[in-house]
């Protein structure tokens, strides 16, 4: 009988998470195995050629990078490079779109003065930015801490808060009441609430006065990154990121093995069972599975809770399994497209996050006819252009051409249920877009090499 193999370290899953571990143990001179299901590694952290033909690098799933501390691309000395984004959001009207509202972090009084044309006073701008400066001191004393020992929280609350009553009372209403109330408390304007709103919705499904505190969660982890909340575009694409890691745990002597799917896993021993997948042209389907066996001093998890419990014996307690909201469109334009709005340059509305049809009430609205398993009426969306900040995800050839990454929300799995639903729910998206525009969006967007569009759609079905 072959002898099983020992490590220090087994991991399972290699997206950006258990590639970082691999990294840092291999670095410490334990010997590392990771084990990932997928034939790739970087998990949702991927760049794809989407379109048969076209050179264009799409980041298919995340798409932008806050939450990875820079200590970590220092220590690992990753090549990765990030820009920073001028325009912070571009919000049209719903009830005119010919107006707008954009936020340039680089230049406050237009931005003061958007808001006034937007909201009809001064109140709002003064609202906002009393709070997100107060959310920027929070995101200063909170995030350094997320790559250190779990504080309790009374010690994170007196770290965040240090005497200051006005970062007190943020703080209260963040982890002690639904996000609803903080939003409905500071802003009077429906836009700007929405636009507010929408970094506690993305990634989840969920009312804003939910008293789970979900949105919550979620709006936090949204506005702490790096201690201030930006959100970064890789040069490259999120597989430049992944890649970095994976080259980073490769050379620190880590061994990676894809198309492994762990079956079973003894944390009595460490004893770690999977299957491993592998190409031969002599067996049925070309491919055939080997079963492998492995003990690790230490076994790591770089998965779900979910996902670990079907490889235990005695699963443990946790949450019930996380649901995908989201409808993820992928887009390759031939040019942008003008906006209904005259005012505002498209390569400024775009460069930032495009807030479309996101109002407080539309938001409120969208999950209400969700939650009753119906694509909303007028799909809530948001889309960014990567290649306004970084052009090498594209080939050569596409020169002049973007991409267009669009983030449906209230889009959980059981309205992609009936047969057609999913054309359906591109449509809606696709039409919800287009009331912001000055000419249909099927008209810009570019064609593969059999002269098919460029348009890819991933649900959460």
């Amino acid at each position: 009988m072959t002898a099983t193999a020992t490590y220090d370290d087994v991991i399972i899953g290699a997206g950006h998470n258990g590639l970082t571990a691999a990294a840092y143990l291999a670095r410490a001179g334990r010997s590392v195995l990771v084990l990932e299901v997928a034939d790739h590694v970087g998990g949702a952290a991927i760049s794809a050629m989407a379109f048969p033909g076209v050179a264009a690098r799409l980041s298919r799933y995340s798409y932008l990078v806050s939450l990875m501390p820079r200590e970590i691309i220092a220590d690992l000395e990753l090549d990765v490079e990030l820009i920073r984004r001028r325009y912070s959001s571009y919000t049209p009207l719903p009830s005119n779109p010919a107006h707008g509202l954009l936020v340039d972090t680089a230049d406050e009084p237009a931005t003061a003065a958007a808001f006034a044309r937007a909201t009809g006073s001064d109140t709002e701008f003064g609202a906002w930015q009393w709070v997100y400066e107060r959310m920027g001191e929070i995101a200063r004393r909170l995030f350094p801490t997320l790559i250190e020992p779990l504080r309790s929280a009374s010690e994170i609350r007196a770290r965040v808060t240090d005497g200051d009553s006005s970062l007190a009372e943020l703080w209260e209403l963040l982890t002690t009441r639904p996000l609803g109330e903080l939003i409905e408390r500071y802003f009077d304007d429906d836009v700007v609430r929405g636009i507010v709103a929408t970094d506690g919705l993305i990634g989840t499904f969920t009312d804003l006065h939910d008293p789970s505190l979900r949105q919550n969660i979620c709006f936090l982890y949204h506005l702490i990154g790096g201690g201030t909340g930006d959100w970064d575009v890789p040069v490259g694409g999120m597989g430049a990121v992944s890649g970095a890691l994976y080259q980073a745990a490769l050379a620190a002597g880590a061994a990676i093995h894809t198309n492994c799917r762990v079956v079973g896993v003894d944390p009595a021993d460490g004893t770690v069972e999977y299957v491993r997948t592998e190409a031969n042209a002599t067996e049925a389907g070309g491919h055939r599975q080997r079963i492998g066996r492995v003990r690790g001093s230490m076994v790591h998890a770089a998965c779900a809770p979910v996902v670990l419990n079907t490889m235990l014996d005695d699963p443990v307690d946790t949450e019930h399994a996380p649901r995908g909201a989201q409808l993820k469109i992928n887009l390759l334009l031939d040019r942008l497209p003008e906006l209904r709005d005259p005012n505002v340059d498209p390569r400024a509305a775009f460069a930032g996050t495009f807030h479309i049809n996101e109002s407080y009430e539309q938001l409120h609205t969208a999950w209400a006819q969700a939650r009753r398993d119906e694509v909303p009426e007028v799909p809530p969306c948001e889309i960014y252009c990567h290649t306004l900040s970084d052009t090498s995800i594209l080939g050569t050839d596409l020169a002049g051409k973007h991409t267009l990454t669009l983030f449906g929300l209230h889009m959980p799995p059981e309205v992609f249920a009936a047969p057609g639903a999913t054309t359906h729910a591109v449509e809606a998206t696709l039409a919800s877009l287009d009331s912001v525009l000055a000419e249909p969006i099927a008209s810009v967007i570019a064609t593969d090499v059999h002269g098919n569009a460029c348009i890819e759609a991933k649900t959460p079905r």
